[in-house]
């Protein structure tokens, strides 16, 4: 089991709670794969060490920390490079991993389909392929003659070309997938049926929701990405049928790597006539992670989509249903949204009812309290 210190560089443009909010996230991350944060360290600095992010000298604190806890990992909540991962494991002795190889991880772990094991497999090999220069720095030392390769760098071209290789391979497949997938959607495209999209932040319950909408049996738990792979059900609204998608939920700072992977995935969301915006009205930070989903969601071409927000997890906030009305009352948020409680069903048939007048005004959202 991973037990492991969490480390994070706070520059000047960041204030405090930022960061530590971000730590909590991260210890977040790292349970989800199994490991534990037994302390963290916060470092100021005007600008990241381009050798071992936080500066030599801040490396004797985090050993000792590492050696008073018994730790065996530092994980650190930035991107580093292979030279800042060499040079950190060799002064500290033990596992060093950055937060994309964290979020990797869960990747791999939790992918259920052949289609999302490849997009994880593939944004991992692209991730690595440009990081290759730091492998084998030392083995390319022992070649004493001007013009060759010594065996370090030979390594090297060795596995970049492999790696090269199987990104062929995997976008080849991935390619296949998305053919019998597009058949799918042509049918799906072909109804006059309203195509809704769940998309939100991670854990924020769109899984619960799908299964209180459609009624469909999905992978529910309290976890960061409990889902990975799209899944497509259906809800009735006196007699009108609409398909609704669950797609993977986002995070702040995602490797750019999984959102170009996954964005064959998310092919539905583009797709989609209405997006339904999922948000954990519980969460004191559901306000950032709204600005977070929105970055990601014009980076793949769907900011102009209509968007009726959901706050979900209403019931950690009142004690009933009839709550909620005095709630909502001291609540204020200029765009359409429900509030509601997909574990307890509160408001779902609310919802359900915004949806139908979305598709029965013809897509104006003006219309959408009707």
């Amino acid at each position: 089991m991973i037990k492991a210190i969490s480390v994070a560089l706070q520059l000047r443009h960041q204030t405090r709670n930022q960061v530590l909010e971000s730590l909590e996230e991260l210890e977040g991350l790292v349970e989800a794969i199994g490991g534990k944060s037994v302390g963290y360290l916060v470092k100021k600095r005007d600008f990241p060490d381009a050798s071992t992010l936080v500066g030599s000298s801040y490396l004797n604190l985090i050993k000792e920390l590492v050696e008073g806890t018994g730790s065996n990992a530092v994980v650190f909540d930035e991107f580093l490079s292979p030279s800042q991962v060499r040079n950190i494991e060799s002064f500290l002795g033990v596992s060093v991993l950055d937060r994309a190889n964290v979020v990797f991880e869960i990747f791999m772990a939790r992918a259920k389909t052949q289609q999302a094991k490849l997009q994880i497999e593939l944004a991992k090999l692209t991730y690595e392929l440009p990081r290759l220069y730091g492998v084998g720095t030392k083995l390319s030392r022992q070649s004493g003659k001007m013009g060759t390769r010594g065996p370090g760098e030979q390594l090297i071209e060795i596995k970049r070309r492999a790696i090269q290789k199987r990104i062929h391979k995997i976008k080849e497949e991935i390619e296949q997938i998305k053919k019998h997938h597009k058949e799918q959607r042509k049918n799906r495209l072909k109804t006059n049926y309203l195509k809704v999209a769940l998309v939100g932040y991670t854990n924020a319950g769109k899984s619960s929701l799908m299964k209180a909408l459609t009624k469909k049996n999905v992978f529910i738990s309290d976890m960061l990405f409990a889902t990975l792979d799209t899944k497509v059900g259906t809800s009735f609204v006196d007699g009108e049928k609409i398909f609704i998608t669950d797609t993977v939920g986002f995070i702040d700072r995602l490797p750019p790597e999984l959102v170009e992977s996954f964005k064959t995935t998310l092919e539905e969301v583009t797709l989609a006539d209405l997006l339904v915006f999922v948000v954990d009205i519980s969460d004191h930070r559901w306000l950032k992670k709204i600005d977070v989903v929105n970055k990601i969601l014009e980076d793949i071409g769907v900011k102009d989509k209509p968007i009726l927000y959901v706050f979900n997890k209403i019931d950690k906030l009142v004690s009933s249903k009839e709550d909620i009305l005095g709630f909502e009352k001291e609540f204020f948020f200029e765009k359409p949204y429900v509030l509601v409680s997909s574990e307890k069903d509160w408001n779902i048939d609310v919802l359900l009812e915004r949806i139908k007048s979305y598709y029965k005004a013809h897509f104006d959202l003006g219309y959408i309290y009707a």
